[in-house]
């Protein structure tokens, strides 16, 4: 294949059809707040993270040879649509109450805007860090879970949405390092719950939120807790030569 050439067949790879099942469905979640189904918007927005995660891992399995950037490119921009505007629509209309009308605006855009400055650093230092073991700054999809799983367990109250969103925001543009969890058991562990959570809402009341309330105390304590341990561990390690 050439570098001239623009047939996409050219370009597309079977894990860029789970990236595009990705922003479908981010896509399907901002319908589904702006029509106020909200309940469903958060589930697809669950469901975009599992596309998400086995794009990847298709790719790995596949042995991809991505030498132009084409699969690299495909995922972020589907990962804006999923977990950076369909998120924000989501929390705007969860947070739609005259007192606090214009700061929910804020946040949501603050929740795209970081996304994109998040992604587009990613791409930029994805090429040129020796750890490959790490994440620099919190990773998008966690900002997503986060936010749907804390609607969806009965939790949600709009002052501390607002809150914890902002605080994500920020972290994703941080430079506060988070591990890539590898763990196949944590990854089933993680499918099973968002599983749960996409299940009808009548079987969500008969299990009373519980999986959503799992995998929230997940999301919050790898987006909150996880940099504190890490700069114990560093402290603990003491001073290194860079």
């Amino acid at each position: 294949m050439s570098f001239d050439s623009t047939q996409i067949k050219d370009y597309i790879s079977l894990p860029d059809l789970f990236s595009v099942g990705n922003a479908s469905f981010g896509f399907l979640s901002i319908i589904m707040a702006i029509n106020g189904e909200l309940i469903l918007a958060s589930q697809f927005i669950l469901i975009a993270v599992i596309f998400d995660s086995v794009d990847g891992w298709v790719a790995r399995k596949t042995n991809r040879d991505d030498k132009f950037g084409f699969g690299k490119n495909i995922d972020s921009l589907c990962d804006i649509i999923s977990f950076g505007v369909a998120p924000g629509i989501l929390l705007y209309f969860a947070t739609l109450t005259n007192d606090i009308r214009y700061i929910n605006i804020i946040v949501s855009l603050l929740i795209v805007i970081c996304g994109i400055l998040r992604l587009s650093r990613f791409n930029v230092i994805s090429n040129m860090r020796t750890i490959q073991d790490k994440f620099v700054g919190l990773p998008i999809p966690a900002t997503a879970l986060l936010l749907s799983s804390f609607y969806l367990s009965g939790l949600f109250t709009t002052e501390t949405g607002l809150l914890i969103m902002t605080l994500s925001s920020v972290l994703m543009i941080s430079t506060v390092e988070y591990f890539k969890p590898k763990s196949v058991k944590t990854a089933l562990i993680i499918l099973i719950l968002i599983i749960s959570v996409c299940m009808p809402q009548n079987i969500q009341i008969m299990l009373m939120n519980i999986p959503a309330k799992v995998l929230f105390i997940i999301s919050l304590i790898y987006i909150i807790f996880m940099p504190f341990m890490a700069l114990f561990t560093n402290l603990k390690s003491g001073p290194h030569v860079r």
